[in-house]
């Protein structure tokens, strides 16, 4: 023995091979058994599936009520993205999509987040408690409509 002919550990797990002959120990059924579903050539089945017994999501009651799709979605746009407008300009959810702060369909709320350098007039859907007083602090007045 040298170090020409050492071997070491195989990287690789050996194939199954079945339906050799009864002597390689998967002959016949090939490691399938007898008989049965799974021993068919396509046993691929649902794992949901039970056997045809009445499966678990039918046999539970249906409970509860999800409002979800009814949930009110909020554009949300922060006091510090109102710098894009001029002084005294009047904020209308309209002026915010034409310069692109507001991309989704719905209503608009404004946040409290940045600081605001100007007096605006905002007219908007929601307006949080901490924005408005910001807002009215600079000198800008805050209208929900």
């Amino acid at each position: 023995m040298d170090l020409s002919n050492l071997k070491g550990p195989t990287k690789r797990k050996q194939r199954k091979r079945i339906g050799r002959g009864e002597s390689s120990g998967r002959g016949k059924t090939s490691g399938k058994g007898h008989k049965g579903q799974k021993s068919r050539s396509s046993p691929d089945v649902d794992p949901r599936f039970e056997g045809g017994q009445m499966p678990l999501q039918r046999r539970l009651p249906k409970k509860g009520f999800s409002n979800a799709p009814f949930k009110v979605r909020y554009n949300v746009v922060n006091i510090k993205e109102l710098a894009r407008f001029e002084a005294g300009a009047v904020i209308t959810p309209e002026m915010l999509r034409e310069k692109g702060l507001v991309k989704r369909r719905g209503p608009v709320k404004l946040l409290s987040q940045g600081d605001v350098s100007a007096a605006y007039t905002i007219q908007l859907e929601r307006v949080s408690a901490a924005a408005k007083a910001k807002i009215e602090a600079a000198g800008g007045t805050v209208e929900e409509i």
